[in-house]
């Protein structure tokens, strides 16, 4: 069973408020309302293609979502984990690293979904251009995870870039020292999107 969560203008296909509160207690990827249920995962594409099953967290480095990340990246989550860990706090990857062929379904999702590709633009990037496909994304949930990281995540370089997903992070160093950058509306505001 997987759970496709959404991207770094890698987003997808909303889904009700509705129906994303009402996963189960064993399901923590309740953070993103536009994850898909379990087993909407269409076509034959995979865990090895960045599909993340059910609670996968930061230190799995057998999901291929996660061992492909940016090293770096992937250290400073860890380091934040650890450090949530001490508040009862755990984050669980709705989605990290993403294989091309996986993006590239997404974006076809989200257009289908959404009618056009501007407006499908506002949640999934192009294989081209997304942050999850070169490795230096990730999604992060439940809300309690991206809460503590709203707070702490510049102590760990990590940022949230998209005002319209508090679930998407990615590696600022500078933060550490000058706090994260001012937020882009979405993805489309997001200069590494216009190719």
């Amino acid at each position: 069973m997987f759970v496709t969560a959404a991207v770094v203008g890698v987003l997808l296909i909303c889904r009700s408020l509705a129906s994303s509160s009402s996963s189960s207690p064993s399901t923590p990827s309740t953070a993103s309302p536009i994850d898909t249920p379990h087993g909407d995962h269409h076509g034959a594409l995979g865990e090895a293609d960045g599909a993340v099953p059910d609670g996968v967290t930061v230190f799995d480095d057998e999901i291929p979502a996660v061992a492909n990340l940016d090293p770096d990246l992937l250290g400073a989550l860890r380091q934040a984990a650890t450090g949530a860990a001490d508040d009862d706090v755990k984050f669980y990857v709705n989605s990290g690293w993403r294989s091309p062929e996986y993006q590239n379904q997404l974006l076809r999702e989200a257009v289908s979904k959404y009618g056009s590709e501007e407006e499908a633009a506002r949640w999934v990037a192009t294989a081209d251009t997304s942050p999850h496909v070169s490795g230096v994304a990730v999604d992060i949930g439940p809300s309690d995870a991206t809460a503590w990281l709203s707070g702490h995540g510049a102590e760990y370089g990590l940022c949230q870039i998209y005002r319209n997903e508090p679930w998407h992070y990615e590696l600022r160093p500078q933060a550490i020292d000058r706090g994260c950058p001012p937020l882009y509306a979405d993805p489309t505001h997001d200069p590494r999107m216009q190719q």
